[in-house]
């Protein structure tokens, strides 16, 4: 099932944007109110979304992506109204890629299912596990000497994990001011951390997880999380769920986001309150 969904999320967004180039070029030969400008509305909507997420610095979405799933039923129907039948191509490429397609993409392969038995849970203190910073293996009992906040993100390849990571950027000299560690986790070639690691105006420890031992230590791993073909630039196949998580000093969990949507990421603002809350200061 991983794999399958490895090699769905990049089916979806190849076919998205074939279905608009196609539809682009049977509109130049059909004319603007031909059945195919359903087609275009149906397959613009996920391309313009990705294309969004990619160029914006936006760290979460809405979980359910009503507007594009809106712009495929849309489609669909244009497609219907504008003389294409059920089993006419257009109105199946509108309705296999705006309804059928996001509606796999939103419900089935943006989420996760909760874990049986968290390892990372309030309460709980932290196992032992390893990382490296900047070639040396750290051991996580050198650093639990102060209250921390960790984030477990899958690479550079993810824009929102990237948009995350820099969002903590902004954030750091008010979490530095309240004695606050920084943790970034990736299982990512250190060559790309130390990338994104020049890019944030902020003195942030970012860690390698070789192999992703720590986040299979801590129940996180997501097998075959890497889309398909993105092993060509040297990422592991395998990626840890995208986790957030508080420690006091010692390493016990004051407060643990698995969540169940790779699109939905806390916000700063909760990272603050929990702080608070624990005086943590």
């Amino acid at each position: 099932m991983p794999v399958l969904k490895s090699v769905y999320v990049s089916a979806y967004l190849t076919a998205s944007l074939t279905g608009l180039v196609a539809s682009l070029i049977m509109m130049t030969r059909a004319g603007l109110t031909s059945p195919w400008l359903g087609a275009l509305l149906a397959c613009a909507a996920p391309v313009l979304f990705f294309a969004t997420v990619f160029a914006l610095p936006i760290a979460r979405t809405s979980p359910n992506l009503h507007a594009v799933l809106g712009a495929g039923v849309a489609g669909t129907l244009l497609s219907l109204a504008l003389g294409g039948g059920p089993w006419a191509a257009p109105t199946l490429l509108a309705g296999g890629v705006g309804i059928l397609g996001t509606l796999l993409y939103v419900y089935w392969y943006s989420r996760f299912a909760p874990p049986a038995n968290p390892v990372v849970r309030a309460g709980a203190v932290l196992p032992p596990f390893a990382l490296v910073e900047d070639g040396r293996e750290v051991a996580s009992a050198e650093l639990l000497d102060r209250p921390a906040l960790w984030i477990f993100y899958r690479g550079n390849w993810c824009p929102l994990c990237v948009a995350q990571v820099r969002e903590i950027s902004a954030q750091y000299r008010e979490l530095q001011r309240r004695g606050v560690e920084v943790f970034l986790v990736s299982p990512q070639p250190e060559a790309n951390t130390a990338a994104l690691a020049a890019k944030c105006d902020a003195p942030m420890r970012f860690m390698t997880d070789r192999g992703n031992r720590a986040a299979a230590a801590l129940g996180i791993l997501h097998k075959a999380g890497l889309p398909a073909g993105m092993q060509l630039f040297g990422y592991d196949s395998d990626v840890p769920r995208p986790t957030v998580f508080i420690t006091t000093k010692g390493g016990t969990v004051v407060f643990c986001d698995l969540t169940d949507n790779y699109r939905v990421r806390p916000e700063p603002a909760q990272y603050f309150a929990v702080l608070d809350q624990h005086a943590l200061v």
